[in-house]
């Protein structure tokens, strides 16, 4: 079983930096995701891809207890990006452009 490492996103709903500085392990599905006839609930029988996520302060923590455990791993690097800060009142600025 495969597991990524990864850091995450900031969500859309956060306006924040908040949770996007630790590492994650997380498991690849080893099947697919099926629908349950009666409810229709999405579910799996996989439970350490649905259920297990473990996080790090570090990329080398989340490596080091892969290779620990003996899981085979793949790290996904890190995106950053520029972040220019804005402010509510430049939008009653004089000077605004448009």
């Amino acid at each position: 079983m495969t597991a990524r490492i990864y850091c995450p996103a900031k969500t859309a709903m956060q306006s924040g930096r908040a949770k996007t500085h630790r590492w994650v392990l997380e498991y690849a599905a080893n099947s697919a995701k099926t629908a349950d006839p009666l409810m229709g609930w999405t579910g799996s029988s996989d439970m350490k891809a649905d259920q297990i996520k473990l996080t790090f302060e570090t990329r080398e923590e989340a490596i080091a207890y892969a290779e620990r455990n003996g899981i085979d791993y793949r790290v996904m690097e890190q995106q950053n990006r520029k972040v220019t800060p804005k402010s509510y009142a430049d939008n009653f600025r004089w000077q605004r452009p448009g």
